[in-house]
């Protein structure tokens, strides 16, 4: 799983969210950020500190600007795939306005209280507003990251800190957690980790105790897992599929063709595809889910052979977004895809049979029209199933 620096995901690798996310963890950052960029446009100056430094785009790259309206989309005349030795400039339908929802406030003043990492705030996160105000949609969501946030893997596309032996898991966090959450109000929930190969079942129990708890806690709230591939460990798969979960996404990442290019050698598209399976073979009712992103130098074939390759495995739900290259020190972007290909491959999606696709620039593995859209099915599988009884 992963996550890229502009992913409504609350803390984890990108998914990933989402697509992928840069968790520091202090939340005043969001807050403070959201001020300046508000109010100021950057300056020429400051996009050069911004091209020369180590981060990549943040919140500010993601404010309107006045390319940002969609009837100039059309005028933009800068590069979309690199040439040797460049790096591509933000377009504009990578910016977007700072929706803020009516449940937005309540949502960010509780999570004071709560102690929870959110991915939403420490990577300053353009969908925030609509993923925790519901939006049009008016089903607030957030994600969770579980286990810390150090990985023990290292991924060309991730920026979340990597180390051999991260910190002991807090044994209370399932509890604590399941606690806030369900204090927080949400009607969608994702938990997501970092990869934790420090540990003899990958942190499956762990992520297991906390659905539990949490269903008990709130048994209405739908929760998603979006999980590590638990180095092909299909008991670890097992425990999270069986725990009471609605959702169980896994991301494969890219297409085939760039795995090891992309991912950390541990991990690889077979493996994940066969996570993917088990989840579904185990509980044969559960929503699968993975994402991909586009930009990394995939072509349109590879593209679609993944996609077959993913129905083939009875994966219910995808989405597609943008790469963005968190620091210089990563992949660089190699395409900035158009808003045109990217519906292009939501109509592919769901002509093939997907339950769901979205897909676009800004679509991330926790998506708020994504989870609107799953949680209506979730509660008329629900529905259906208690009348059937």
């Amino acid at each position: 799983m992963a996550l890229v620096k502009q992913s409504c995901l609350i803390a984890g690798r990108f998914s990933n969210s989402h697509l992928w996310l840069n968790p520091k963890c202090n939340p005043n950052v969001y807050a403070n950020g959201l001020t300046t960029a508000a109010k100021s446009s950057p300056t020429r100056t400051d996009r050069k500190k911004e091209l020369f430094s180590d981060d990549g785009p943040d919140l500010q790259d993601f404010i309107s600007g006045e390319l940002s309206e969609k009837s100039k989309w059309e005028e933009y005349k800068g590069n979309l795939k690199r040439q040797k030795g460049e790096r591509l400039r933000l377009p504009p339908w990578l910016k977007t306005e700072i929706p803020i929802g009516k449940n937005y406030n309540k949502l960010k003043n509780t999570l004071r209280g709560l102690n929870l990492h959110t991915v939403c705030e420490e990577a300053r996160c353009p969908n925030i507003g609509e993923c925790w105000g519901g939006g049009e949609y008016a089903t607030a969501t957030a994600t969770i990251m579980l286990m810390g946030d150090t990985c023990t893997r290292g991924c060309r596309f991730c920026s979340v800190k990597t180390a051999r032996q991260p910190s002991p898991l807090d044994p209370d966090e399932p509890y604590n957690t399941a606690k806030a959450i369900a204090a927080w109000g949400l009607d969608y929930v994702v938990l997501t980790s970092v990869d934790r190969d420090d540990i003899s079942d990958g942190g499956a129990e762990h992520f297991a105790k906390t659905v539990s708890n949490l269903k008990e806690r709130n048994p209405q709230i739908l929760v998603e897992c979006l999980t590590p591939d638990f180095r092909g460990d299909m008991a670890a798969v097992e425990k999270i599929a069986l725990s009471g979960l609605d959702v169980y996404a896994h991301n494969v990442e890219t297409v085939r063709e760039l795995q090891r290019q992309v991912r950390d050698p541990r991990a690889n598209f077979d493996q994940s595809l066969s996570v993917l399976r088990h989840a579904k073979k185990v509980k044969p009712n559960v929503l699968t889910k993975t994402s991909i992103m586009l930009g990394l130098g995939e072509t349109d074939q590879q593209i679609l052979n993944t996609l077959t390759e993913l129905r083939e495995a009875e994966v219910d739900c995808l989405t597609l977004g943008q790469y963005m290259q968190p620091t210089k020190r990563h992949l660089k972007v190699e395409e900035y895809v158009t808003p045109e290909r990217f519906a292009h491959w939501e109509k592919v999606g769901n002509d093939m049979g997907f339950v769901y696709t979205a897909s676009g620039p800004l679509v991330r593995s926790s998506y708020k029209a994504g989870e609107f859209f799953l949680k209506n099915l979730l509660e008329k599988r629900k529905s259906e199933a208690t009348i059937a009884e």
